[in-house]
């Protein structure tokens, strides 16, 4: 299964494709898009939305990961995001393709096992975790982490299930799956 992370952004929006291959996670590829700054609003969505439509066709996913919006720093600013989240989500979308969205702090909770980790503790287990030889840019990193959350999401809940199902004669009864949080 190949899962394409994206860490949306105006200025800069990270992607990275992680695959699960005989239950460990491989990296595939990742990078950065940067829309040419000073264009204007509508050319650098345009270009979101084709470079990502790119890499999408490129790398041929089976699902999307996509970090929510946080509150941005200004009205304006997060105006900006959400417009970039938008050329983001139709780009994958016009390929039919499953979107996943995910708290920054639960990525970052599944990858580091704190939800307020610095970017410098995700670069770190990101390239740990997937055997880089060096860490990734910060935006990639944090969609490759978004991409290692999905699949070690769906691994956890199988992994929870599993052992949670009992049943007489072999039958299986499925146990609701519950997260406890820390306080």
């Amino acid at each position: 299964m190949h899962i394409l992370g994206i860490d949306p952004g105006s200025s800069v929006t990270g992607y990275g494709v992680v695959e699960r291959r005989a239950g460990r996670l491989v990296h595939v590829v990742h990078g950065t898009v940067r829309p040419p700054s000073g264009a204007p609003l509508a050319t650098r969505l345009d270009h979101l939305y084709r470079t990502v439509a790119e890499v999408v066709d490129r790398h041929a996913p089976d699902c999307v990961v996509v970090e929510q919006v946080f509150v941005a720093a200004s009205p304006r600013s997060a105006l900006v995001l959400g417009q970039a989240r938008g050329a983001i989500l139709a780009a994958v979308a016009a390929r039919g393709l499953p979107v996943n969205e995910y708290a920054a702090t639960r990525i970052k909770r599944s990858v580091t096992g704190n939800g307020r980790a610095d970017k410098r503790q995700v670069k770190f287990m990101v390239k740990r975790l997937l055997a880089l030889d060096r860490l990734p840019a910060s935006d990639a990193a944090d969609a490759l982490a978004a991409a290692i959350s999905h699949a070690n999401a769906g691994r956890l809940e199988s992994l929870h299930t599993a052992a949670q199902t009992r049943g007489r004669g072999g039958a299986a009864r499925r146990v609701p799956f519950t997260v406890r949080r820390p306080r």
